[in-house]
């Protein structure tokens, strides 16, 4: 990837240009169904295991971190409330979005690499396959749907793992813990989750798929595409959950 100014916008147009054209494409018919369940499966069977073993501590690490500040402010029963507010808002479609782009989408970089180093999009280009609609939009649609799918999991297992070390290490009241989850949080949150999970699933594959696509320079240069997707994908990934949160704040009034 080039560093200078001109390159950097280079890149960022190209990448652009081609989420528009995958979004323009995703009506096209006909719809690559069976592409779409391999890679649906492929994504879901890398990627459900390290989740919920990440948000276990990420729970953890937040019941602890409440629950502490509650008792120094006299006001565990709310633990609860803020460690479940803490953990669907934003813990669970942030570690959602890094497995989904740490897993799901380096495996999504070197498959599409591997296929442009071996000439197999171009291939596809002279016979008048369109890669964008074959192979580009059935990964970009299994890892929003996956994204979603994983992001309900985080969810159940990030609050039953605050639960337990808030409930068994810090001797927290289990009635009060559970009586405190709809004092500050709301539906909305969840949805505001949920469609957070569904972006960032999509900028994940968007952003591996246009890397895989332009790598060049044989092996060394999809290891090297794998990696800037990463690096990328973290930092639009940070960047959108910011603009999403502040969006959120100023649309939906937040319970007091």
């Amino acid at each position: 990837m080039s560093l200078s100014p001109v390159g950097a916008l280079k890149h960022s147009g190209s990448l652009f240009a081609m989420a528009l054209d995958v979004v323009r494409t995703i009506p096209r018919r006909p719809f690559q169904v069976r592409e779409f369940i391999q890679q649906a499966w492929f994504l879901a069977s890398v990627t459900i295991l390290p989740t919920a073993l990440v948000s276990i501590p990420f729970g953890a690490v937040i019941a602890l971190q409440i629950g502490s500040l509650t008792r120094q402010l006299g006001a565990q029963s709310f633990s609860g409330a803020a460690s479940v507010l803490a953990v669907l808002r934003e813990a669970s479609p942030i570690v959602t979005a890094l497995l989904i782009a740490g897993a799901g989408g380096t495996a999504i970089c070197a498959d599409l690499g591997a296929r442009k180093i071996r000439e197999e999009i171009d291939a596809m280009q002279v016979l008048g396959i369109d890669p964008i609609h074959r192979l580009v939009v059935p990964r970009v649609l299994a890892s929003m749907v996956v994204a979603v799918l994983l992001n309900g999991l985080v969810s159940v297992v990030g609050v039953a793992g605050g639960y337990f070390f808030n409930v068994i290490l810090q001797n927290g009241t289990p009635g009060a813990y559970l009586a405190s989850f709809t004092t500050l949080a709301q539906l909305s949150d969840l949805w505001a989750a949920e469609l957070k999970a569904l972006v960032f699933g999509a900028i994940a594959a968007i952003v591996a798929s246009y890397k895989g696509l332009t790598a060049k320079g044989g092996s060394k240069g999809v290891g090297d595409a794998v990696n800037e997707s990463v690096v990328i994908t973290f930092m639009l990934l940070f960047v959108t959950n910011f603009v999403m949160t502040a969006v959120y704040f100023q649309v939906v009034p937040q319970r007091g």
